[in-house]
């Protein structure tokens, strides 16, 4: 009898033992970590609540997934362009951590958002990727933060996503990174005496877009050493708000007066076309001869195309090579 009793209190106190720590294992999976949760800005001032670091995140904006990507942050899945891809320049990367495919952009589809079971959704407030008509039934799935890459650079918008994700060091580690990479890289080049211009080049009847020098490509090549040829405002064709590039008419290139371009999303078959153009013959940069591709994946510049293009332009511009003419 007696052993009876002691085993029904050794019983007991197991029990009570195994209670005990299940509620302090549940009790520090509550615990909010430190600096959760926190409150990050939308693009139109209002705040958005985000509880705990997020685990998978789902990113309406095929723009913003590649700086989501250069921060490690956890995307589970993304939007892709109008044509059902990634951007090359980090599709690789994106295949590896085996990130969704959710749908082309301007197609959005809740019920695929539903399935991800994101923690974060992260929405674009313009472009051609943009969620935005969409952000209240996205907020009724998971917290939705919406943010205008338009207007900011690639490390702008890393900065803002390693807040909402908890990434802060990784970010200053990887700008500060990027930053010794293009210091290196300028001391490495011999910039071409006179100003620059980044063309998006399309041909009669239609726009052709000028990089501002403020825009985030005029920014890039001027930290390599270059002095950037901003377009008149007035030049601009089209409703659309002046922001990185002023949509010009092609007659307006005749007007250019900086004696090297840069073609935007272009490789150098595209610089012999604009050089063999007979319209622009006597604008400096085809008379010089000094016409050149940007790189077939500088329309968005990301930390993996910005990195794409400056590797480009230093081994084109080495100190130990003189440039060539766009030829080959």
């Amino acid at each position: 009898m007696q052993i009876g009793k002691i085993l029904a209190l050794a019983a007991r106190a197991t029990a009570a033992i195994v209670l005990t720590a299940a509620m302090t294992t549940a009790a520090a999976q509550e615990t909010p970590a430190a600096g959760w949760p926190r409150s990050v800005a939308n693009a139109d001032g209002s705040l958005t609540t985000i509880p705990a670091p997020p685990r998978r995140i789902l990113s309406t904006s095929v723009t913003i997934t590649g700086t989501l990507l250069a921060i490690e942050a956890p995307v589970a899945a993304s939007a892709t362009t109008t044509s059902g891809h990634f951007f090359a320049q980090w599709e690789a990367i994106a295949q590896a951590r085996r990130v969704e495919k959710v749908w082309p952009a301007g197609s959005v589809d809740l019920e695929a958002a539903y399935a991800v079971a994101p923690d974060l959704i992260v929405v674009s407030s313009g472009g051609a990727d943009s969620a935005l008509a969409q952000v209240e039934e996205l907020r009724q799935i998971a917290p939705t933060l919406v943010l205008d890459y338009g207007g900011m650079t690639w490390q702008e918008l890393a900065r803002r996503l390693g807040e909402a994700t908890g990434r802060e060091a990784e970010v200053g580690e990887k700008l500060a990174a990027f930053d010794a990479f293009l210091a290196e890289a300028r001391a490495s080049i011999a910039v071409p005496p006179g100003k620059a211009n980044i063309v998006s080049y399309n041909g009669p009847g239609t726009l052709n877009p000028i990089a501002t020098s403020d825009g985030v490509h005029g920014r890039l090549l001027a930290a390599l050493g270059f002095t950037m040829e901003s377009p008149p405002h007035e030049w601009h064709g089209d409703s659309n708000p002046v922001a990185d590039f002023v949509r010009a008419q092609y007659e307006h290139l005749t007007a250019l007066t900086a004696p090297t371009t840069f073609l935007l999303s272009a490789g150098d078959e595209r610089a012999r076309a604009f050089l063999d153009d007979p319209i622009l013959a006597n604008l400096p940069a085809v008379r010089s001869g000094q016409v050149y591709g940007l790189g077939v994946n500088s329309f968005r510049i990301d930390f993996y195309s910005a990195r794409e293009i400056v590797d480009g332009i230093v081994a084109r511009f080495a100190r130990d090579a003189g440039p060539d003419d766009g030829r080959e």
